[in-house]
């Protein structure tokens, strides 16, 4: 294929080789246009470099399941011997097999994503990519060699990357960056002493009852948590390890302890300084640094668009930056005028128990229609799995957030329990059709499973009563 105009190199450039600047590039290709994608990692501050692919693909999603599987499979081994099965000797956990083996699945992905762009015959460069003008991309290889790039469409989607507290002396030069609570639980999880140090609230952003009954489990799991509290200096000591002086914001006392590995979690911060917006005066977010997009995915300056983890109000999610960048591809090939529905977009939190959602928080849902318009149906339930494991389950609960009247719509939906995310998935499609309480009711359960008791919740908030499930 080629230009269609041929007044442009490209029909579409697009900079940054994540989960959506893949999935737009592949899409557009695929319907026609010619399309560069411009991918580069500028080191972390400690020297990690990646492939192709994105956080998700290299350092997010992907190795962070994965190594929550390895934490899983080891409470599975624990609750095995419970089951008959004779496991002899101590069971311990080798760091070194589980990391080679993480990071030989993500190189497998790196070239997987390199082959599909040359199947799609996708122009893939090596290259850091910033804007010109409305219709010119520069490319910056490793070595300094520059390319230009002139295109009918540029599309920016650079992510984020993880911030370091600034203010803190040491946390640069000596810190790792990293997911708090998902990171702490498989820490835990493969056997190393872990502690979380928690400025305000875990889980901001998620309906903070749930996010309680995630940080009890991980509490009882094992994991340490230092609340309200806020570190002031991280010092390498002569024998290699870690000192944190930390401030306990409730009493006001130092604190102070040794730690062979110091991880900040404080919150990613987008990837717009490099690209050359304030060239071309994109709008940006003053506050988040984020670009300012319309419904459609467009910036303040035409033939620019932006989407996924760089657009102001956005979802920091793989699957919305892939949605978005297809349906984008689609508009800017002229295949389609649909835009991309953020609403009622599920999730889930891979913690020691996990935590999925779809729709509002209960404060929320509050918020927005008043405590006497809203119906709370609840249940703590016991997964079967737990009982002959003598596992505890005082941690697996269901909400279910309704309008009050009528056919009480559905307006949150929250799990904490085994495969969470298995579950919220399947009921996430029914806020897709406007799923009622009573739709909930009418749909038969699958026994025994976890899931079935979502379609079971029938104790409301408001009457008080015990809401834990009895009987099989």
């Amino acid at each position: 294929s080629f230009s269609a105009t041929g007044q442009y190199d490209y029909d579409l450039v697009v900079i940054g080789g994540g989960s959506g600047g893949l999935a737009c590039s592949k899409e557009a290709a695929g319907l026609g246009l010619k399309v560069a994608v411009l991918d580069y990692v500028e080191p972390s501050v400690r020297g990690t470099k990646w492939g192709l692919g994105g956080t998700c693909v290299n350092v997010g999603c992907i190795p962070k399941k994965l190594m929550h599987q390895a934490a899983l499979l080891g409470t599975a081994v624990k609750h095995a011997r419970k089951y008959g099965w004779q496991i002899s000797g101590p069971v311990y956990h080798d760091w070194a097999t589980m990391a080679e083996a993480v990071q030989n699945h993500v190189k497998s992905l790196n070239w997987g994503h390199r082959v599909q762009l040359q199947d799609k015959k996708v122009t893939y460069l090596n290259m850091k990519g910033s804007l010109v003008d409305e219709h010119t991309v520069k490319g910056l290889t490793k070595a300094g060699k520059e390319t230009v790039l002139t295109a009918k469409n540029i599309v920016i989607a650079t992510g984020g990357r993880p911030k370091y507290p600034t203010n803190i002396p040491g946390a640069m030069e000596h810190g790792l960056t990293n997911v708090a609570l998902e990171c702490a639980g498989f820490l835990t999880g493969v056997g190393l002493d872990t502690t979380v140090m928690v400025r305000s609230i875990a889980l901001r952003g998620f309906d903070q009852q749930m996010a309680g009954l995630v940080t009890d489990y991980m509490e009882a799991y094992g994991t340490k948590f230092a609340w309200k509290c806020v570190p002031k200096r991280l010092d390498k000591l002569s024998s290699g390890a870690l000192r944190v002086t930390w401030t306990d914001t409730q009493t006001g006392n130092e604190h102070e302890d040794t730690y062979d590995s110091v991880l900040w979690a404080v919150g990613r911060a987008p990837e717009t300084k490099a690209v050359g917006l304030d060239k071309l005066g994109v709008q940006l977010n003053k506050e988040t640094g984020k670009i300012v997009v319309g419904a459609d995915e467009s910036t303040s300056v035409p033939n620019i668009y932006a989407f996924g983890d760089i657009g102001e109000g956005r979802p920091e999610l793989t699957p919305t930056a892939i949605k978005a960048g297809k349906l984008l591809a689609r508009r800017l090939a002229g295949q389609s005028t649909e835009l991309m529905n953020y609403d009622s977009v599920p999730t889930t939190v891979f913690t020691p128990l996990e935590y999925g959602c779809v729709g509002l928080s209960e404060h929320e849902a509050e918020k927005r229609y008043g405590k006497d318009n809203i119906e709370v149906y609840h249940a703590f339930y016991k997964p079967l799995e737990f009982t002959v494991a003598g596992h505890d389950a005082n941690q697996c609960y269901i909400k279910v957030v309704c309008e009050r009247d009528g056919d009480q719509r559905i307006l949150g939906l929250h799990f904490t329990g085994p495969n969470a995310g298995e579950v919220t998935q399947g009921f996430a499609m029914g806020f897709q059709c406007g799923a009622t309480y009573s739709h909930l009711l009418q749909t038969v359960g699958i026994h025994p499973t976890c899931a079935e008791e979502v379609v079971k919740v029938n104790i409301t908030k408001r009457s008080g009563l015990d809401a834990t499930v009895t009987g099989c």
